[in-house]
């Protein structure tokens, strides 16, 4: 019989898994998976402290059995989220607040150039060689806006003014001396590229509704690398239809971890959900271009990650807390 891992990790990948045991302490027993917690099929957590991303749905009854659990991710919504469902305040929660934050405003600027150049379409039309319809647009002299300026919005800031845009920042708490910022509605109607960074809480959610997209540029891009629930996939197809968004790029989902296990299986699980229909009917567009919630692997981050990883598990060895704690 194997003896109980101190830690399991769910959702890694395999570059991951690779780099978290070159960092991982040698006499630190840790299990890997790749699966999300509802994937692996475990009724009772296999070990007293549980690694995660975003997508894994963790039952409530294994609070009881935990110590501690530690998602290896910049936002921690879904761990406040469990904390208040399952009642279990005597954990210890940490996440991971530093370490994607450029590689995330680079897969911002990649959606929004390739929705810009009408990348999908250039691929589809390559096999003819065919050219009508795919002249494209440049980034300079056009208008970012920037809605959520914390550490990653603060990157995508810097790349836009990088290309040569006029960038304003939307945020309550206005942190950054070099960031122009504004209200929604005034920033809204000049936006020719908007960006989604914010957290995910109880005022965000659904902030992108029908009313505020209707308040963007007619014409402009919508781009979400923050969290799914953030912007309405269902509003989204609708502005497409409009013609009032010219192009969307996501890469977080409403209703994310029923999205993946089903994409992952090739197969629905369970009744429709019109939150997941609307997101594959976007992805089958030449306007909107959808990653798998990939903005933060690049090999640096995954590094960083790993690291971080290392890091609060050494803590939380050592001191009974995680260095970076969920508020």
């Amino acid at each position: 019989m194997d003896t109980q891992p101190a830690v399991m990790v769910y959702e890694a990948f395999a570059e991951e898994e690779a780099s978290l045991r070159r960092h991982l302490p040698a006499d630190l027993l840790v299990r890997y998976t790749w699966r999300t917690v509802q994937e692996s099929g475990d009724s009772l957590p296999l070990a007293p402290v549980v690694s995660i991303r975003t997508q894994s749905v963790m039952p409530a009854g294994w609070a009881r059995h935990l110590r501690a659990i530690l998602s290896r991710s910049t936002g921690y919504d879904h761990l406040a989220a469990y904390r208040a469902a399952a009642g279990a305040t005597d954990l210890q929660y940490g996440y991971l607040p530093l370490y994607c934050n450029r590689a995330v405003a680079e897969h911002a600027m990649m959606l929004w150039m390739a929705l810009l150049r009408r990348l999908p379409r250039q691929v589809r039309q390559f096999t003819r060689f065919h050219r009508d319809g795919l002249t494209g647009g440049e980034c300079r002299g056009r208008t970012l806006v920037v809605v959520g300026v914390g550490n990653i919005g603060h990157e995508v800031v810097d790349i836009g003014r990088a290309l040569g845009m006029t960038v304003l920042g939307i945020d309550p708490v206005r942190r950054w001396e070099d960031v122009a910022y504004a209200s929604y509605a005034g920033a809204a109607p000049r936006a020719d590229v908007v960006v989604a960074a914010m957290d995910l809480n109880s005022s965000s959610r659904g902030f992108f509704d029908p009313g505020r997209l209707g308040q963007l540029k007619r014409g402009g891009l919508f781009v979400n690398v923050a969290r799914g629930e953030l912007a309405d996939a269902a509003a989204l197809l609708a502005a497409l239809d409009t013609g009032h968004l010219a192009g969307v790029g996501l890469d977080v989902y409403d209703q994310e971890p029923e999205l993946a296990v089903a994409l992952r299986a090739g197969r629905a699980q369970g009744p429709p959900s019109a939150a997941v229909d609307a997101v594959l009917a976007l992805a089958r567009r030449d306007d909107v271009v959808c990653t798998p919630h990939n903005a933060f692997n690049t090999a640096e981050s995954v590094e960083r990650k790993s690291a971080q990883s290392a890091q609060q598990l050494e803590h939380l060895r050592r001191t009974g807390s995680f260095l970076w704690s969920v508020p």
